[in-house]
């Protein structure tokens, strides 16, 4: 239970507490309820006439909410002072609330060690161990599968050799998707605390925490085929354009015999081209001129070599095989990996 305690008589706090609370329930998911507070007379005339003020029981912290009437914004430093002469005045933890702050006077407000709330966007409790930005709301529901593109830059990081460390910007480029989706995905891989988030600069980077064998076995239930389709094309309606895959693949990486028909990954691009250059039909697996078609949700040529798909993506699409022979093979293969 969260309890915030406000003046009934403060003019102008009801706006700002109802957007407090709104968000802290949102945020942190704990009800909130206001009962009156009468301790800001004997505060300097200065901090009255710059703030209004409300107590807080902040999951067992006793604090005070400091909120930032002045129309313009103050910089963090003069609010560092006024937060500082605050906790002289009673025994109380001092939270600074602004209904808008700019992102680089946020910044300096963490710099300074000034808790703040800015609801809605951003809340700093350094003494809770909370800090929580507008991106970090997906927190409360952690996703219960990776998209195609944070899996591939979870397998981007297991096969490459050096620090783990990855940068949006470039960690598109190598991966050949979007920026923006590069951020969505290492904000995916922070919330299911695969890593940490840090800012170099103005760059944000993810530093995925463990070792390459803790890092798989921590990702798994994320983890999904990559595999969206299989079906049937014959073999000379284009079903040799792509990456070996399949039972085809994990018979170059075990000793598992390879089957009658070879299995080809492609992404869902060439897929479509294939389909517009070649209009496949699709055909029973029993035909001799079959070939096995799986189309991926994310590029299978990005981690492939000698033309045959990664070793992790194969086992993420073969692993719920019922046979014994493929299970057999998969642990073999996986064996065999350096982590």
């Amino acid at each position: 239970m969260l309890t915030c305690v406000l003046d009934d008589a403060e003019p102008g706090l009801p706006k700002e507490l109802h957007q407090l609370e709104r968000y802290l329930h949102d945020t942190l998911g704990v009800a909130v309820t206001t009962t009156p507070w009468r301790g800001g007379e004997r505060l300097p005339h200065f901090l009255k006439e710059l703030y209004r003020f409300a107590k807080i029981d902040l999951l067992g912290m006793h604090g005070l909410l400091a909120v930032d009437a002045n129309p313009a914004e103050q910089s963090p430093a003069a609010v560092r002072k006024h937060m500082d002469l605050l906790r002289t005045k009673q025994d109380a933890e001092v939270i600074y609330v602004r209904a808008q702050v700019t992102a680089y006077n946020r910044k300096r407000l963490i710099e300074q060690q000034v808790p703040f709330i800015v609801p809605g966007n951003q809340m700093y409790l350094p003494m809770l161990a909370i800090e929580l930005r507008e991106h970090f709301r997906r927190l409360r529901a952690v996703p219960t599968t990776f998209s195609p593109a944070t899996q591939a830059v979870v397998i981007h990081a297991l096969l490459q050799e050096g620090e783990q460390v990855f940068i949006p910007l470039e960690t598109a480029q190598r991966l050949e998707y979007s920026a923006m989706t590069m951020t969505r995905a290492i904000d995916e891989l922070e919330d299911a605390n695969l890593g940490e988030v840090a800012t170099h600069g103005r760059r944000r980077c993810l530093r995925f925490a463990g070792s390459k064998q803790e890092i798989w076995t921590k990702a798994q239930p994320f983890l999904r085929s990559p595999v969206n389709t299989r079906l049937f094309i014959r073999h000379d309606e284009g079903g040799a354009g792509g990456i070996r895959a399949g039972l085809t693949a994990l018979a170059e990486y075990s000793m598992l015999a390879p089957p009658v028909y070879t299995t080809y990954a492609l992404s869902r691009e060439d897929w479509k081209s294939l389909c517009q250059r070649h209009k496949p039909l699709e055909v029973p697996a029993q035909d001799p001129d079959a070939s096995e078609i799986e189309v991926w949700c994310y590029p299978p040529a990005l981690f492939a070599e000698r033309g045959i798909v990664d070793p992790l993506s194969l086992y993420l699409s073969l692993k719920t095989d019922a046979d014994e022979r493929t299970q057999a093979a998969l642990e073999e293969m996986m064996g065999k990996l350096r982590w």
